[in-house]
């Protein structure tokens, strides 16, 4: 009987340590910390790329030229499109809405809604002018100046179990009435994977 019950409790203990050991444990963080668990394209790229391109970008004479050229008015950016062609899946809306957080957190720029959010826009103000008695009117909006496109490319060099990921975005503002290119800005990240010493 004495041999059974400590049979029973080992085996006890013995389950009780693997559900320790094989257990997940799960921590809130700060969401501005990184944590990178791979070489991929993260959120934290993503942050950083925006704001030092941005910063870039505003930094060239295009908008003292279009303020002198307009009366001191801001100059007004959209963005069309910026094209993954990376080797990996990177959530496009989350680098543009980046990009758009960017622009309008140095106020030296205004920023105006892409083609898809327009249409849905303009949907309800249509929809204003039926039901609404304060209703906005049509044709009141403000044209874009600029628009900026670009596209994110990687580059995958491995040997062994080591690899070194090359991110390269390109981005370019092209003024919409002249098709002047006014900028263009290139931003890269390397980042380096170590095949573990143990084999994981």
């Amino acid at each position: 009987m004495k041999k059974v019950l400590s049979m029973t409790l080992v085996a006890a203990m013995s389950a009780g340590m693997l559900t320790a050991c094989g257990g997940t444990k799960v921590n809130r963080v700060d969401s501005n910390q990184e944590i990178a668990l791979t070489d991929r394209w993260n959120d934290k790229d993503s942050q950083l790329v925006s704001q030092e391109m941005i910063s870039d970008m505003l930094s060239f004479p295009w908008i003292r030229d279009h303020k002198s050229a307009n009366g001191g008015d801001k100059p007004t950016v959209i963005i069309q499109h910026v094209r993954n062609k990376s080797h990996e899946h990177i959530a496009a809306d989350t680098f543009l809405n980046d990009l758009k957080r960017a622009i309008i957190r140095t106020g030296d720029a205004r920023f105006v809604a892409s083609n898809s959010e327009r249409s849905d826009i303009r949907n309800e103000r249509a929809d204003q002018e039926l039901n609404s008695k304060n209703a906005k009117q049509m044709g009141m909006e403000i044209a874009a100046d600029f628009a900026l496109t670009g596209s994110i490319n990687s580059f995958v060099d491995q040997a062994g179990g080591d690899r070194v990921t090359t991110y390269q975005v390109d981005l370019k503002l092209v003024n919409m009435q002249s098709n002047e290119e006014v900028w263009n800005g290139q931003k890269k990240l390397k980042k380096f994977q170590e095949k573990s010493s143990f084999g994981w």
